[in-house]
């Protein structure tokens, strides 16, 4: 699947890729996660996008977002948007897919295959554009929850489909591993992961 003279550059939908790795019962080792695509091809970038609740005083994203900005990633991010749906309840929004989408196809002629991590339908355009360029693009989520966190158009259109349950090994760690790793005050690794 990979070939390692390819430009490789991931493109990884933050909130996409949370919900998917929560459905599988891990955390995601974003330094496992460089490193496992470096040994895969020549890793030109690796883009991280999240939208951020400004108005807090303090975002439990926050400390993520800095440790990505510092080793390795390029984090996008943008002001989510708050507003009250029809119910009175209030909601927050923060897509984040124009942003991937553009930079993807701005890098398209420096990249040989693309790694998308999100199973977001509307991706398949983007997908199905990139291809059209001559560019091989890999798509990361999972079929193995209840419902599965990929778009069946999306699974399709890619030229491989990679299960994030079939990376755990290299990638993640258990969602029990982070509480015990955070009593321990010796252990300062801990922010590579959330």
């Amino acid at each position: 699947m990979f070939d390692p003279r390819e430009k490789i550059a991931l493109f990884i939908d933050g909130a996409n890729l949370y919900a998917t790795s929560r459905a599988l019962g891990f955390d995601i080792d974003y330094r496992k996660l460089l490193s496992h695509f470096q040994d895969k091809g020549y890793l030109l970038r690796a883009y991280y996008y999240t939208a951020l609740v400004e108005d807090q005083e303090y975002s439990s994203i926050r400390p993520l977002i800095d440790w990505l900005d510092y080793n390795g990633y390029v984090v996008v991010t943008k002001p989510a948007r708050e507003f009250t749906d029809a119910t009175g309840r209030r909601k927050i929004k923060g897509n984040m897919d124009i942003e991937l989408a553009v930079d993807a196809l701005e890098l398209a002629p420096h990249i040989d295959h693309y790694v998308i991590f999100s199973g977001d339908g509307d991706f398949r355009t983007l997908v199905e554009a990139l291809q059209r360029k001559g560019r091989k693009v890999s798509v990361v989520s999972t079929i193995a929850s209840q419902p599965p966190m990929i778009s069946d158009d999306l699974r399709r259109q890619a030229d491989h489909f990679i299960d994030l349950l079939s990376l755990k090994g290299e990638v993640g760690r258990d969602l029990n591993e982070r509480s015990v790793r955070r009593a321990d005050p010796d252990d300062e690794d801990d922010d590579s992961t959330q």
